[in-house]
């Protein structure tokens, strides 16, 4: 039988508060330094209360929905309320207790419910960041209890989950880039495109109100993601270690290639590109954190950069729509590349040892297929049921503020607060 170890649980919960750090104040001022004056207040309203409702939303449902043992699709009810916390609440946890697909840990379920809804707060809180500017508060709250019910636990539950059709399949996912990236971009561009652009896009100066708070946030993302990425060992081990290195490396890289592509077609490398081009590879190496090497991790990392900047810039803007901060062209964009990369470049003995149970992940084209599959899958399954919710959302409460409002700024409008 499996014991508690204190040094898993040490790391686990390390990664935990340095994953909810990415959400508040991280993702918050990094948003907020990219917005409008008139939007800051709203923008991080927006982070902060997401964090608070989706903690509730998870305890009630997500997580039982998630991580239940349930079937290939979807988790059950036993957990609901996270019933059954009191029993064996100090010994070892176990994954799909009860199947032919358990996965023993080292660590008590509170750690591991706390590590996943760290995730579960922070995926819908970067979809904010397409709608930013013209989404009614109302609107927002209806439609992101619903997505975390409906789109991100079904997800989490495909990928992570034993028992999962898409964790059967094969796929290597290990800290996100279908169930957190791919999901929050293509949901994003879907928000975006039913909101419509904001008043004046193309027309108006919409540049960034504080970059100073912009860097701050970026900076505070970077660090978090290091134990993002990480915590998914499941303890502190020789697959965590490679997991920070290599998180490190290619937000690095990404940041480089990022800049010079811009500094050599623009003529000046900016300091909003330099932190856009971080977060883009650090997008890009989440689904391969446990599986590659730092070579590939250079290269998934210099590739992510540069070509989220021709996304984030050339083609929304020859597509023509208005996706405010750029979810889905970096987090949706890098999150496909990175998944695809990992099909590709996955070494087979990171995923051989007793901390990665659930078989071998070799590169290769049967890898790369399966991990195609699920980005496939990702995208059609995140694209309608965001657009079935959304629809659901108008109707109900509606989804974007009337013009005045949106005009006189959604600080003043919806919260009776602005920025002096």
């Amino acid at each position: 039988m499996q014991n508690v170890e204190p040094g898993d649980v040490a790391w686990v919960l390390t990664c935990t508060v340095l994953v909810l750090l990415m959400t508040i104040p991280g993702l918050a001022l990094f948003y907020a330094g990219m917005v409008r004056k008139k939007n800051v207040l709203a923008i991080m309203m927006q982070s902060f209360m997401l964090c608070a409702v989706m903690t509730v939303v998870w305890m009630v449902a997500g997580y039982s929905l998630a991580f239940g043992t349930g079937n290939a699709w979807i988790g059950d009810a036993s957990r609901l309320f996270l019933n059954g916390i009191a029993i064996d609440w100090d010994k070892p946890f176990t994954l799909a207790a009860g199947s032919s697909f358990a996965q023993a840990t080292t660590i008590p379920e509170s750690v591991f419910i706390m590590f996943q809804m760290a995730f579960a707060i922070i995926t819908p809180a970067v979809v904010t960041g397409s709608c930013a500017d013209r989404m009614k508060f109302t609107g927002l709250l209806m439609f992101f209890t619903l997505w975390s019910l409906l789109v991100y636990a079904p997800l989490a539950h495909w990928v992570w989950s034993p028992n999962g059709w898409l964790a059967q399949l094969g796929v290597a996912d290990f800290a996100g880039g279908t169930v957190v990236e791919i999901n929050c971009g293509v949901s994003g561009l879907v928000c975006a495109l039913m909101l419509g652009k904001r008043l004046g896009y193309n027309q108006e100066n919409m540049a960034p109100w504080n970059l100073s708070y912009a860097v701050i946030g970026a900076s505070l993302l970077w660090i978090g993601w290091i134990g993002f990425n990480s915590g998914g060992a499941m303890g502190a081990n020789a697959r965590a270690g490679m997991a920070v290195l290599v998180t490190q490396i290619a937000g690095a890289g990404a940041t480089m290639s990022w800049v010079f592509a811009e500094w050599w077609l623009r003529g000046k490398p900016s300091v909003l590109g330099a932190i856009s081009g971080a977060v883009a590879g650090l997008v890009a190496i989440t689904p391969a954190a446990g599986f590659v090497l730092p070579g590939p991790a250079l290269i998934i990392g210099l590739v992510g950069g540069v070509v989220c900047f021709f996304t984030a810039t050339s083609m929304k803007h020859a597509l023509g729509y208005d996706d405010s901060l750029d979810a889905f062209g970096v987090h949706g964009i890098a999150g496909i590349i990175g998944t695809l990369a990992t099909g590709w470049f996955a070494f087979g003995p990171l995923s051989a040892t007793k901390d990665a149970p659930g078989g071998v992940y070799q590169g290769g084209w049967h890898l790369l297929s399966v991990q195609a599959t699920a980005v496939m899958a990702t995208i059609v399954y995140c694209a309608v049921v965001s657009w079935l919710l959304l629809a659901i959302t108008k109707a109900v409460v509606g989804l974007r503020v009337p013009k005045d409002a949106e005009r006189e700024g959604l600080d003043i409008v919806l919260h009776g607060e602005q920025v002096l």
